[in-house]
């Protein structure tokens, strides 16, 4: 399969070949949020229970784990998430897609189709009989802000008899472009499903795209979101309304131009980039008028104690009705923290009892670090610059630096891509400002690898140790040196317009994009980097390494250095993080290193004498 899909786009690619550079927005190729959470994930055989579960059965999704709720689902294939859908009826989705619940790309991907994700409830204890009106209801959306499905992907319903141990399948929708939420109502009458162990699940069946002729571009696609599966007795083909005063949407960042930023850079300017509003978006399920009180707490988790409360008071909401509410906020952020600070921002519905209570309090960690940040962490999709003409394109996010400070790093955050296609050399760029665009270079680094991070959210930290003076507007990004698509984390729901640029054919163009490029400047203070005994050899390079690029085999030649004492060789990635640690070798097997750009140190003693820079290739 891996070998017929590859031959497939290099074929697409000898039909594409004369595409003219542009920029790209194309789906992931793997899921950062699911790999972190799945490594940290503890199996609480608690919640999995040997029993069947008992009517009704309801899931909104409004739980904060990116994993459906074990206590109700059996796998965990989809994401649940507030990203990838900004239509739902209540906080939360379960999105259908193409990545696998390791969050990387099925194996099983291909263009001509694939079943994709599953979710599968719980046995069920389904005893009763039809005229009990059993009926089971979901919402459902295709695309959302993902890539919408085809019309020959589908989302399936499928039921378990428990006596036949069999799966069949009771409903079926094909991909289009409508993107609103619809209701779906199914009644289960059938004495084969009314058994004690019924199941029910969603499977998705999905098909890679066959536009792109570049496998950098292959990604995730054909996206469904489920919201509000409800299965219960006494129901009809009308029961689409539900007694529930819900958050539809997630809270924001409460600065106005911001996601994050550092703690010293807002104490400049707060006043300018404090919000005077909370913004939250609620809804009336019902079909009646409803009451609710809405509340608001910031908290100082540094602290540990509340900094502000306040209520907005008390409002009729009109039946199955949308409310955006800003509500006046008379607070600015503070704290005794001179380099940091970290506030939690939490928003709750005061409603009836009867309500569903999951979906009545959303929280929003405001964050204030050494960073910039427009995105908010999770990447819906990936940019990059694309087509003939696209060597030597380059991308550029503009930033302002409200005081006189010094950037130290440049974190990305680079896509996984399929089959690796998009690991690839460009040049790490700053610039000054020009009357609003990308002006003078005032720091490049030729040559640097595209890499992926599992340890900073996702982002690749790409460090600057001499320091590089900013004030005012200033411009970070990067310069191609293929036409390879580079494939940067693009975070669609959380857009910042009017500060991405892209650079063809010899001008600045602002993007036309809507999102936020997920790069940031780190500034401040020297950063500490790990695994490096910052003692550096003051006189020529002694130690010689070849070939420089390397594939497997890197030789050394120490010259006329002696060895008496302990020698190690030691290799760096670009942060710092040692990744082998060997005793001195003339010779020594780099094969485990992945394609990038390393730091070798040769040390005596535990003090460095020797500091090359290798290039692994494959």
């Amino acid at each position: 399969m891996i070998k017929q899909i590859f031959l497939y786009f290099i074929f697409l690619n000898v039909c594409l070949v004369f595409s003219p550079a542009q920029e790209v927005v194309t789906g992931l190729q793997s899921n950062y949020l699911i790999i972190k959470s799945k490594e940290n994930q503890v199996k609480n055989k608690s919640l999995r229970t040997s029993a069947t579960l008992e009517l009704p059965f309801f899931d909104d999704f409004s739980g904060r784990s990116v994993f459906p709720d074990p206590g109700k689902w059996t796998d965990d294939y989809v994401f649940i998430n507030n990203t990838y859908s900004d239509r739902q009826i209540t906080t939360g989705v379960a999105t259908f897609d193409a990545i696998d619940n390791s969050g990387r790309l099925y194996e099983t991907a291909s263009s001509s189709g694939f079943e994709a994700d599953h979710l599968t409830s719980q046995p069920l204890n389904l005893t009763y009989t039809a005229s009990d009106n059993i009926w089971l209801s979901f919402f459902y959306q295709a695309g959302g802000l993902g890539d919408p499905p085809e019309t020959k992907d589908s989302l399936t319903l499928q039921f378990f008899a428990p006596t036949e141990n069999k799966w069949y399948s009771v409903w079926k929708v094909e991909g289009s472009a409508d993107q609103k939420f619809k209701p779906a109502v199914i009644r289960i009458d059938n004495s084969r499903f009314l058994k004690n162990g019924f199941q029910f699940r969603f499977i998705n069946y999905a098909s890679l795209s066959p536009n792109p002729g570049d496998p950098s571009m292959v990604g995730n696609c054909d996206i469904w979101n489920v919201d509000y599966v409800l299965l219960d007795k006494n129901r009809n083909a009308a029961d689409t309304i539900f007694t529930d005063v819900a958050f539809r949407l997630p809270i924001r960042s409460l600065l106005k131009n911001h996601e994050a930023m550092p703690w010293k850079q807002f104490r400049e300017i707060e006043l300018q980039e404090m919000a005077s509003s909370i913004p939250i978006h609620y809804r009336n399920n019902d079909t009646i008028v409803r009451n609710v009180t809405r509340n608001f707490e910031i908290w100082d988790v540094y602290k540990n104690s509340q900094v502000d409360f306040f209520s907005a008071g008390a409002t009729n909401i009109n039946p199955l009705t949308n409310v955006d509410y800003n509500a006046n906020l008379i607070y600015s952020f503070n704290t005794e923290n001179k380099d940091s600070a970290l506030f939690r921002i939490t928003c709750s519905l005061k409603t009836d009892e009867f309500d569903p209570k999951g979906n009545d309090t959303i929280v929003y960690y405001q964050v204030f670090k050494n960073y910039f940040a427009f995105d908010d962490g999770s990447s819906e999709a990936g940019y990059g610059i694309n087509g003939l003409g696209s060597r030597n394109a380059m991308v550029a996010n503009r930033f302002v630096s409200y005081i006189p400070d010094t950037l130290r790093a440049i974190r990305i955050c680079f896509n996984e891509s399929y089959l690796d296609a998009n690991k690839r050399a460009f040049d790490l760029m700053v610039w000054d400002d020009n009357n609003g665009i990308p002006g003078n270079v005032i720091f490049s680094r030729e040559d640097v690898m595209v890499e992926q991070e599992n340890m900073i959210n996702g982002f690749y930290a790409y460090n600057i140790p001499e320091g590089v003076i900013v004030n005012g507007k200033f411009y970070i990004g990067w310069k191609q040196r293929s036409e390879t698509f580079l494939n940067a984390g693009f975070d669609i729901n959380t857009p910042h317009a009017n500060r991405q640029f892209y650079w063809l054919n010899g001008e600045w163009l602002p993007s036309q994009m809507q999102g936020s490029l997920m790069i940031r400047p780190v500034v401040g203070g020297q950063l500490k980097i790990t695994g490096i005994n910052n003692i550096y050899y003051k006189g020529k390079n002694i130690i010689r390494i070849w070939p420089n690029p390397a594939t497997d085999i890197l030789n050394f030649d120490k010259g006329e250095l002696q060895l008496s004492d302990p020698a190690y060789i030691t290799f760096l990635d670009l942060s710092g993080r040692e990744l082998i640690k060997i005793p001195y070798s003339e010779q020594v097997d780099i094969s485990s290193l992945h394609e990038g750009s390393y730091i070798v140190v040769t040390s005596i003693n535990g003090k460095p004498v020797g500091y090359n820079r290798l290039i692994k290739v494959r």
